[in-house]
């Protein structure tokens, strides 16, 4: 059983919650998630580990209300008790010292950007971060991702805060003023991570995306996270979660995304 320690909302139907895990806060690395299990019968939902403290043996994760399961979730309280957390899962991202990073985050996916940029700030990489949201009310951890950042644009789709525009408008400018940008890190919507790439490989500029996609066991054997990656199956669990995202196949990672669309939305009814 694991402990809720802190919790609170973040936005319109975003959540955090501070988990007690001290061995998956020993070995957590930035690109790692958990899977979640509410009850003995509940099922299982992968989350990225948005932080971790090895010293006081927590992890926090955050996460948007979509189906049945993330909709109990949001409804815990502090002292309550989660019944399984596996983890951590994945392969941890791959940081080196690349010399200019920009790292990307879009909505949710600014979460599991914030563990990402500050490893590879203590790698001496200057860090430029750019985060995306669709509007003020969304905004969360600011000053989170400041304080691991050289430089922080934030973009809102409605122009409510920061600069009006997507990500991608914010990283052209970076490509159209030429500054040197050695590799990006792109987290978030598959839509947004798909952009990204477009964008990037205009300049031939390495791009390493964070996949998304649908999971069961986490172990390599349902199959369920199968993605395209160079024309070959991969398995998000196993191979990833990140990979090269010039070789992945978008087009088939939306469509997979959106085969549970209806029952989610049901589910996430049903709850209320």
């Amino acid at each position: 059983m694991f402990k809720i320690l802190d919790r609170y909302v973040l936005g319109p139907k975003m959540h955090y919650i501070l988990m007690e895990a001290p061995l998956i806060a020993k070995k957590a690395q930035a690109g790692q998630f958990v899977i979640v299990r509410m009850t003995d019968k509940g099922e299982r939902i992968p989350l990225t580990i948005a932080d971790f403290d090895r010293e006081k043996g927590t992890i926090a994760l955050v996460f948007q209300e979509v189906g049945k399961t993330t909709s109990i979730l949001a409804g815990s309280k502090i002292g309550d008790y989660l019944q399984d957390l596996l983890g951590p899962q994945g392969n941890p991202s791959e940081i080196e010292n690349y010399g200019n990073v920009v790292v990307i985050g879009g909505g949710i996916g600014v979460a599991p950007v914030y563990p990402l940029a500050r490893a590879l700030k203590e790698k001496a990489n200057t860090v430029t971060s750019i985060i995306g949201y669709r509007s003020k009310e969304h905004v969360f951890w600011e000053d989170k991702m400041k304080s691991v950042s050289d430089r922080l644009i934030i973009a809102t789709n409605d122009g409510s805060y920061g600069k009006k525009g997507f990500v991608t408008d914010m990283l052209k400018e970076l490509m159209e003023a030429r500054e040197k940008i050695d590799i990006v890190f792109a987290i978030g919507p598959a839509i947004m991570m798909k952009a990204v790439v477009e964008l990037t490989r205009t300049k031939n500029i390495k791009t390493i995306v964070s996949l998304n996609s649908l999971m069961v066991c986490s172990m390599g054997m349902c199959g369920a996270c199968r993605v395209n990656v160079a024309d070959k199956t991969k398995f998000t669990c196993m191979d990833g979660p990140d990979f090269d995202g010039y070789l992945v196949d978008f087009d088939l990672l939306m469509q997979r995304l959106d085969t549970y669309k209806t029952e989610e939305y049901s589910c996430q009814c049903n709850t209320k």
